[in-house]
């Protein structure tokens, strides 16, 4: 049994014509389905709904074969035990720094100033001010980021942007553009040399379908 971890929403639907490349199709919908194991067309492979930040550790334990996750949630997570094989060029988006429009950020920046950055990319944040050398109080949260500079309860924000739609409704815009986001196939280490026989003809159908 190949089991493949993927998240709800966007990357599901993206990761589909994948699958259907290497003949899997699933017999169910996550979004209507109330089921977090969804069964395929193939006997010997499932696929598990899982949150999307959840995806490394279900695939570095194991408890899935294969996975699909954002390069921001390997950032996050570290990548520690996993293969990364491919880059699936879906889910694209831009990991940025943003905020008021009327705090001037690079005047802050040239002056010093201690910043408070609200993101849930805690490792990507502290990464990136350190190598500026800025200081900076990393307050953790996990939705809404938009809101932390609104109602002062932080300088900054660093957080995924796709069309800055959302930014810009809230009278945000981004200042410093971080890193390219896509989302990339992860496989369990120990699961490719055990079930290479099973594991290569997908990721060689999914190389396939990228490359068209």
């Amino acid at each position: 049994m190949i089991t493949i971890a993927l998240s709800k929403g966007r990357i599901f639907e993206e990761t589909l014509p994948l699958l259907s490349a290497a003949g899997i199709t699933a017999l169910e919908d996550p979004e209507s389905s109330r089921k977090l194991i969804l069964p395929t067309n193939r006997a010997d492979v499932r696929l598990i709904i899982v949150r999307a930040s959840d995806v490394p550790t279900y695939v570095q334990y194991g408890a899935a074969d294969l996975g699909v996750a954002g390069k921001d949630v390997l950032n996050e997570h570290g990548g520690t035990g996993l293969y990364q094989p491919l880059d699936l060029n879906i889910a694209k988006c831009r990991m940025m720094v943003a905020v008021r429009n009327d705090f001037d950020y690079d005047s802050a920046v040239r002056q010093g100033a201690r910043l408070r950055v609200a993101t849930k990319y805690v490792q990507t944040a502290r990464e990136h001010f350190a190598a500026k050398g800025v200081h900076v109080d990393l307050i953790k949260l996990y939705g809404s980021m938009e809101l932390a500079p609104l109602v002062g309860l932080s300088d900054a924000i660093v957080d995924l942007v796709s069309s800055g739609g959302t930014l810009k409704a809230n009278n945000l815009k981004a200042v410093e553009h971080i890193a390219d986001i896509s989302s990339r196939l992860v496989v369990n280490q120990a699961a490719l040399k055990l079930k290479r026989e099973a594991i290569q003809p997908m990721l060689d159908a999914f190389a396939g379908a990228i490359a068209k």
